[in-house]
């Protein structure tokens, strides 16, 4: 690109920026404060205390002898999730035509949702299989290998090209992870526990993550929304797509279910087993879901990178805490390499040339 053509493209900018802090405040705030909103910053809190809280509770929730079925408490969970969301229209000035009106209009995205819907429905899954077999601190920080099967996708399928802090930082959590694994705490491997499930569960909640990440961002994202009409609904569509996605996951969810803990539903029930554990679990799931999706529209992908890096030191410290998990020197080692590749990953302004 000429000079003359990088000042016009420049100059542009200047002036879209310059009109949308106009109309939007916190790009004024977040120049003030240093590129973090105040609103952002209660998002770093809030998503590093979430993602540290769901680990710690689903693994108390899974370990002794809880017998539950995975695949009710995905369905608990979604379901919860829908009628959550359901009541925040309802309460918000909505009402079942509107939401009868969204899904009627927005019916083309239920083949779309489908397949994100039943890669979450599986990670979910294979959570409670992973924290079953591993302690919350190893898992918190193995299920970080998204990243880099996040990149993988990302240069597969949609060919993007990695940048040179990216690139440091795959080296540093895959260095990271390799460390967390040296002396794994083989005292809580018991009662038919498995460290070698834990790490596979994980791995795969990381591979199909990666996945479902990119194929959003390809998929879904890149569908024009669709233009309002007289008989549409309302605007706050965050809460119309909460229910039509967790709709079409119940769908997806429960055909599962039936299909593999059949028999254990015909037999016992689909809620046999669930104790209070069980139900914390489903409900702080739920309600982690959909409050990081409320607050995304304030969380750039650099806020949500620190959030998930102060979340892994303090699952770690928690786990301790709380369940006596032994942390031992390398696996100390391995959390700061991850911490610092999931901050290197995402900071954008290191470099500026792409490998």
């Amino acid at each position: 690109m000429s000079r003359p053509e990088k000042r016009s493209v420049d100059l542009e900018a200047t002036e879209m920026l310059a009109k949308a802090k106009q109309s939007d405040p916190n790009l004024q705030e977040a120049k003030n404060e240093g590129g973090i909103t105040r609103a952002g910053l209660k998002v770093l809190v809030l998503l590093a205390f979430q993602n540290c809280v769901k680990n710690l509770v689903m693994r108390a929730a899974v370990s002794g002898d809880a017998h539950f079925l995975y695949s009710a408490a995905v369905i608990a969970t979604e379901g919860t999730k829908c009628l959550s969301s359901t009541l925040y229209v309802l309460c918000t000035g909505g009402s079942p035509n509107t939401i009868y009106l969204y899904l009627r209009t927005e019916w083309r995205k239920f083949a779309l949702l489908a397949v994100p819907a039943g890669i979450y429905n599986f990670q979910q899954t294979l959570e409670y299989v992973a924290l079953r077999n591993l302690n919350a601190a190893l898992f918190s920080v193995l299920v970080q290998t998204k990243l880099l099967t996040t990149a993988i996708f990302s240069a597969g399928l949609l060919g993007k090209r990695l940048r040179r802090a990216q690139l440091i930082s795959l080296v540093l959590l895959t260095t990271g992870v390799m460390l967390a694994q040296l002396r794994p705490d083989r005292g809580e491997a018991s009662n038919g526990e498995s460290v070698t499930t834990g790490i596979l569960a994980t791995l795969g909640i990381a591979l199909s993550s990666g996945f479902a990440a990119v194929y959003t961002e390809k998929v879904i994202k890149r569908v024009g929304t669709t233009q309002q009409t007289a008989t549409a609904p309302p605007v706050s569509g965050l809460a119309y797509t909460q229910i039509q996605l967790a709709m079409t996951s119940l769908v997806i969810e429960g055909g599962w279910a039936f299909a593999t803990d059949g028999a254990a539903i015909r037999e016992r029930g689909l809620w046999d087993g669930f104790d209070y554990k069980a139900c914390i679990s489903v409900f702080n799931s739920a309600a982690g879901g959909l409050t990081v999706a409320a607050v995304l529209k304030y969380a750039d992908a650099v806020l949500k990178g620190y959030a998930t890096a102060v979340s892994v030191v303090l699952t770690g410290l928690l786990s301790m805490l709380f369940f006596g998990t032994t942390l031992s020197v390398e696996y100390a080692l391995g959390m700061v390499n991850v911490f610092a590749a999931i901050v290197l990953y995402n900071v954008r302004d290191l470099d500026a040339h792409a490998w």
